[in-house]
């Protein structure tokens, strides 16, 4: 069982871990996790735990530690209004209208500007002037009182925070200009006034006023900041329209997008963002799915499409059904994803609430013992007063504690922009750890729909009327392969045969007339029944077999018509994403049911070897080759979430690819709401530049309280070199915005551009041979210059001859060996050809050429 409160008082780092603490002594509570970054906490409590009891105990537990606790609303929307920047600029503002009088009465003669008559002089304008920077010292306390509430507080309940620090710095900044006033008042009294120079020139008020109003500049920078954080989260708020065009009673009414119910019909016009998910009824269009995907390529629509809300409809009118809505929709999923990201903890981030637990303490017995160790070594009280107050306000446990979250939010933005959903803060770190990456075949590096990918035809029967035939036999079946037949068909716009009296033999095939005669199509067994198959079909049937092709026999009035070859393809995407993965150093496995055979041929198209192919695993057996996997690293399971569910929730990271709609995967830690493998790489990519960025920020805030904290103490006063309070204070505040500035730099990130990758290690150049001699027109096989053309598209012997005669075609070409299985053309030259020139020649013939190897 989940539980999220929203909690309030939290200043930094320090009070997230007391909060953490308080909930996690809750009998029946096993994790708590507080997010400074949400002011939220997540907890997970037993499913035995009275949920009601749950909720009063943790909020008083919480309310006992010196903060609110209030269970968040269940099915909530995110809020991500920014009301702190807005809050504290005013704080500031009114801070600034006392503290620019108070700087000028304190400090502006001592760069000749004119004080007041009634300010001067040793006597009674001694006490003016200290009572004058009371006066507007005590509204900058005012007006930034939060500090000393939140901070007493925390003293109070023994769990002291950054507020705390601050508090007792600017308040022993105040107490001492009170006490400095009431000794002038003494001087006065007893005309002493070597007594009353002395305190007039220490009173320290505007210390403790600029302590305040500084430290409210940095929470401000700091909380206008962590707004930008979730800039691309308001973005694809944004994205969602509020209204939408639903159709009731036939006619069109415009409802708020909270009244549309599942079921309803609802019309999106062109230009318009679709309001809810559903499914196209009516109408034939493109949607740009950037805000979900992050891909710019608009995909077609039409009617049995499924449509997501904050997708942008392009061309024609869509009517859809609805079938998510609120918070069910893909658009909220990836949102709530995002927010539960945040809301729990890295790994890397148990450095820090471990330091940042204990920080406040000892650096308030660090300040005890500078202010006692100065006084013992002869210097004046006010001296080792400030080294006290410097070492309070530079201390700066906020940038410890935003050191991981901002990261991981930002992070989780970007990743939520370009179709990475990671779920955890701890899945975000640990995808960029992988050391082997294990793909399951159907669905990850294949599309997982059937499609034809050869036809071969007999003397009496082309190609093109089989492919007719075949279609009209199949119309009325509702098997894939029948799919596969119909889907071709329409791609090569071949009209349907009209077949009467269908029948289907379940297991078997199928039959029915054309034309009075007899057509029949299925298994070799089935057909063997209406005529007997010639060798040259079940030659080819036994080819396509080898490479994992289905085939399919027709016959037609009593004579074999022909064989039709259906298969999962390669997705265009899967070779070059796989190339990738090993460019990023990864072990790259293929892990699928298959029969070893069809796991090689497709293993060789995407350029893996017999050795990264494990073939014929079962569900069951997938899970337990995840852990034979994980004795030499970690491991990264890719699958579609379902069927893989046990390998995915075995691996060190689970990653779901192919659940476009179902965002909300129990097995998988990552989701790939493109389907697409080229993502795999880019999670990795992302999550090793979140974790180095992490890495720089905790550096820098470790550095930062190294550096400043002795700085602040005075160790090198002997050299001159002292920090008054007011410096401190700035630094302090500065130190926080220089974290979430370096997270900020995340958005620029482009987790799919292998631009930064580390180059692969190439192999050393072979001694180039002697050479020739001899006068020859034709290059010996030693200098004969080669290239390999990898090509999508070629499906059998006639695309091999195809591209062959193409490429041998253009002048310098000695010749071409072409693969269909393998996708590659090696060609020798005679000498250079441009690639540009090999790639036209290819693409004449309707095939895609997706890379060049010299």
């Amino acid at each position: 069982m989940t539980q999220r409160y929203d909690i309030t008082g939290m200043s930094c780092a320090a009070c997230a871990a007391h909060v953490e603490k308080a909930a996690s002594g809750v009998p029946g509570v096993q994790t708590a996790a507080v997010s400074l970054l949400t002011n939220s906490l997540q907890v997970t409590a037993s499913d035995d735990a009275d949920a009601a009891a749950l909720q009063k105990d943790i909020c008083r537990a919480v309310d006992a530690a010196g903060y609110g606790a209030a269970p968040a609303a269940a099915g909530e929307p995110l809020d991500l209004t920014d009301t702190e920047t807005p809050r504290l600029k005013r704080r500031l503002v009114q801070s600034l209208c006392f503290l620019v009088p108070l700087m000028y009465v304190s400090m502006g003669h001592m760069v000749g500007l004119p004080l007041p008559p009634f300010m001067q002089g040793h006597g009674s304008g001694a006490l003016v002037f200290a009572l004058v920077q009371l006066a507007l010292t005590l509204p900058v306390c005012v007006i930034n009182r939060d500090f000393f509430v939140s901070g007493f507080k925390g003293l109070a309940a023994r769990a002291p925070g950054m507020d705390a620090l601050v508090a007792m710095g600017a308040g022993a900044s105040l107490a001492y200009g009170v006490f400095a006033i009431v000794m002038i008042s003494v001087g006065l009294k007893n005309d002493d006034m070597a007594l009353v120079m002395q305190y007039r020139h220490d009173l320290y008020f505007e210390s403790a006023a600029m302590i305040l109003t500084l430290i409210t500049v940095g929470k401000t920078l700091e909380a206008y900041s962590k707004g930008k954080t979730t800039d691309a989260l308001k973005g694809l708020m944004n994205l969602a329209p509020q209204t939408a065009c639903v159709l009731r009673d036939g006619k069109q009414v415009t409802l708020p997008v909270a009244e549309v119910a599942v079921g309803d019909l609802f019309l999106v016009r062109p230009g318009e963002s679709i309001p809810v998910d559903g499914t196209v009824t009516e109408g034939v269009s493109s949607v740009n799915e950037a805000a979900l995907t992050g891909e710019s390529m608009p995909v077609d629509k039409f009617p049995g499409s499924s449509v997501s809300a904050a997708t942008i409809n392009q061309n024609g009118a869509l009517t859809c059904r609805a079938d998510r809505v609120g918070q069910d929709t893909t658009l909220s999923q990836v949102i709530r994803l995002v927010r539960d990201a945040a809301a729990t903890k890295a790994p890397l981030a148990k450095t820090a609430d471990t330091v940042s637990g204990i920080f406040v303490p000892v650096v308030m017995g660090i300040a005890a013992a500078t202010f006692i160790i100065w006084l013992l070594l002869g210097q004046t009280f006010t001296f080792a007063l400030a080294r006290g107050i410097s070492v309070l306000v530079i201390s700066c446990p906020c940038a410890l504690g935003l050191a991981t979250p901002v990261a991981i939010m930002v992070g989780s933005g970007v990743g939520a922009k370009n179709g990475l959903l990671f779920k955890t803060a701890a899945s975000l770190e640990t995808t960029g750890y992988t050391d082997t990456v294990l793909l399951d075949k159907t669905g990850t590096i294949t599309t997982g729909e059937p499609t034809v990918v050869e036809i071969v035809g007999t003397r009496k029967v082309p190609e093109k009327f089989l492919l007719s035939m075949a279609a009209g036999l199949e119309l009325r079946s509702e098997h894939p392969l029948a799919r596969a037949i119909l889907q071709r068909a329409e791609a090569d716009k071949i009209s349907y045969a009209t077949v009467t009296q269908f029948e289907a033999t379940p297991g078997k095939g199928l039959q029915g007339k054309v034309a009075g005669k007899v057509l029949a199509g299925g298994n070799a067994e089935f057909i063997s029944e209406f005529c007997p198959l010639p060798r040259d079909l079940t030659d080819a049937a036994d080819h396509m077999s080898k490479r994992g092709v289905t085939p399919l026999f027709f016959s037609l009035a009593g004579s074999p018509a022909g064989v039709i070859g259906v298969s999962d393809v390669v997705k265009k995407t899967s070779p070059a994403a796989i190339d990738q993965m090993k460019a990023l150093g990864l072990n790259v496995v293929l892990l699928t049911g298959d029969n070893p055979q069809t796991a090689a041929h497709i293993g060789a198209m995407v350029g893996l070897d017999e050795s990264q192919i494990v073939a014929g695993v079962l569900p069951a057996g997938k899970e337990s080759e995840v852990r034979r996997q994980q004795a030499g690293g970690r491991v990264a399971m890719v699958g579609d979430g379902i069927n893989d569910a046990p390998a995915l929730t075995r691996a060190d990271t689970g990653i779901a690819i192919g659940a476009g709609a179902d965002v909300a995967l129990d097995a998988a830690d990552v989701v790939l709401v493109r389907s697409d493998l080229a993502d795999v790489p880019a999670a990795v990519r992302l999550s090793r530049a979140v974790v180095r960025n992490i890495h720089q920020n905790l550096f820098w805030a470790f550095f930062y309280n190294a550096v400043c904290i002795p700085l602040a103490a005075g160790v090198l006063s002997p050299l001159g070199i002292l920090l008054n309070p007011m410096i401190a204070s700035a630094a302090m505040s500065l130190s926080s915005v220089c974290v979430v500035t370096n997270a900020l730099r995340l958005n620029a990130f482009d987790p799919r551009s292998a631009a930064h990758d580390a180059p692969p290690r190439r192999k050393p150049a072979a001694p180039q041979p002697a050479p020739c001699t001899e006068k020859c027109n034709l290059p010996t096989e030693e200098t004969a210059m080669k290239k390999t053309l990898h090509i999508d598209g070629m499906m059998c012997s006639h695309c091999e001859a195809t591209v062959k005669k193409a490429l041998e075609a253009l002048d310098n070409v000695q010749s071409a060996e072409v693969s269909h299985e393998a996708g590659t053309a090696v060609v020798t030259l005679t000498a250079d050809v441009p690639d540009a020139a090999l790639t036209a020649a290819v693409q004449a013939k309707d095939y895609t050429v997706t890379g060049i190897d010299a």
